[in-house]
């Protein structure tokens, strides 16, 4: 497989020296509204997400932002960080089945690379259990916004949520499901009919239900190395770079995550992580303000993207599966 030149660009301007995503990602928008408060308006979500901009991208290869309230922290990030902008709305209709994906009215591929974007995100929220007409219509969309990101040469991350409707997405019953949806949906979304250039994929398993590992909580779905093999698994279902989110849970377990990526021997790319660096924060710049959360960034937040940073030394470059050669410099 080979890169367009704009993509090949866009690429590069979200990865680090040696071709690995080490992004940091501040797209949240009605969950982080949520947690700051009723209170929280335009004003406050802005700036949160400034600070947060302002103090990691130092530590990252790029930053993932929403259009809606991002753009005024993306002119404040770091030089050589590269930009992701997302592209869809945030959640979902609760009121309709099957957790359909829409758009952000305003925006388009084309807006959102001359906003300044080197890459455009897309979250999808997929189960291969849907109803085949609900996972038909995620299919088409996905396509759509394939073809649009082609058409306009930029990188399209395609972001896997998974689920299983009825069941609760922490819980034991669908641990032990998540291996599946995991590794059949990085499956679906490698065929080129969707023209994925990276897929953001959960970790294949939940470590609070891996006996044995720092953060078992008593109840075993899987001992480590049945997760090993999951993690396996889930890489083998596609050819395409994937890299890995952190999907809400606290730093230490995404480090343990990332741990046993490395000890499974899969070659990921990368990570774009999220809560599991800032999100202990959210109290702190809700009852002290600004600057007391910017100085708990600087001390706190600087060590959580630290550690992933430490622990993405397993990472491998997305050079070879894009057959661009290892000397490639941003």
């Amino acid at each position: 497989m080979k890169l367009t030149p704009g993509k090949l660009a866009g690429m590069k301007n979200v990865s680090n020296d040696r071709g690995v995503i080490a992004a940091a990602a501040m797209d949240q928008r009605g969950s982080l509204k949520k947690a700051l408060g009723a209170d929280a308006g335009d004003k406050q979500l802005e700036e949160f997400k400034i600070y947060v901009t302002e103090v990691l991208t130092k530590h990252a290869s790029a930053i993932l932002l929403d259009p809606e309230w991002g753009l005024p922290a993306a002119k404040r990030r770091a030089q050589g960080s590269g930009l992701l902008l997302a592209y869809e709305k945030t959640g979902y209709d609760k009121q309709l089945p099957g957790r359909l994906p829409d758009l952000l009215d305003l925006w388009s591929a084309k807006r959102l690379k001359e906003a300044g974007a080197d890459c455009v995100k897309i979250l999808l929220y997929y189960t291969p259990y849907d109803d085949p007409k609900i996972n038909d219509h995620k299919h088409a969309w996905t396509e759509r916004i394939g073809d649009e990101c082609r058409a306009n040469d930029i990188p399209f991350f395609l972001e896997l949520v998974g689920y299983k409707e009825g069941m609760d997405e922490k819980g034991a019953d669908f641990a032990k499901l998540k291996p599946e949806v995991v590794a059949k949906s990085m499956e679906e979304f490698s065929k080129d009919r969707y023209n994925v250039d990276v897929l953001k994929v959960e970790i294949p398993i939940n470590m609070q239900f891996v006996e044995g590992s720092r953060s078992f909580k008593g109840t075993k779905a899987y001992g480590k190395k049945e997760a090993l093999d999951h993690y396996r698994a889930a890489a083998g279902a596609t050819s395409k770079p994937f890299i890995y989110l952190s999907a809400g849970v606290s730093n230490s377990e995404f480090i343990e995550d990332l741990e046993f990526a490395a000890e499974s021997g899969v070659k990921f790319n990368g990570v774009l992580c999220g809560r599991a660096t800032w999100k202990d924060g959210i109290p702190i710049y809700a009852q002290q303000g600004g600057k007391a959360f910017e100085a708990w960034l600087k001390d706190e937040g600087v060590k959580n993207i630290e550690n992933v940073n430490n622990a993405l030394k397993a990472a491998t470059p997305w050079y070879s599966i894009y057959e661009v050669g290892e000397a490639v410099t941003r």
